[in-house]
């Protein structure tokens, strides 16, 4: 699994900084989504649905598509990528404070016995 670069981070997670589009990704977990179902779930008008959904777009959160039985229909539906890589980077400085908390948790240790 590749780790996402440093500006593909800051660009994910200044897409989910927006309260609507976490609530677009929300509605989006159950099932795909038309943005005139978004629009009226999210409380949102229709242009500025279609920002939200540019910037998802842009930073590969969500894909749209298009059902082969109506290509008027354009169906938005979340990614798993971007999330796997959040995760991974989460975990990662997740491992790091446990290393370091581990490091100085054996440093007291060793000051509390040479104390002693």
């Amino acid at each position: 699994m590749r780790l996402i670069e440093t500006t593909d981070r800051d660009r994910i997670l200044d897409a989910l900084a927006e309260p609507a589009r976490r609530r677009v990704v929300e509605l989006l977990r159950e099932r795909p989504h038309r943005a005139g179902e978004l629009t009226e779930r999210v409380g949102t008008s229709a242009p500025t649905m279609s920002r939200h959904l540019r910037t998802l777009l842009e930073t590969g959160i969500v894909a749209d598509e298009r059902p082969v039985e109506d290509a008027r229909v354009r169906l938005f539906r979340l990614r798993r990528e971007p999330f796997v890589a959040l995760v991974a980077w989460a975990d990662q400085m997740q491992a790091l404070w446990k290393e370091q908390l581990g490091s100085y948790r054996r440093h007291v240790e060793r000051k509390v016995k040479g104390a002693r």
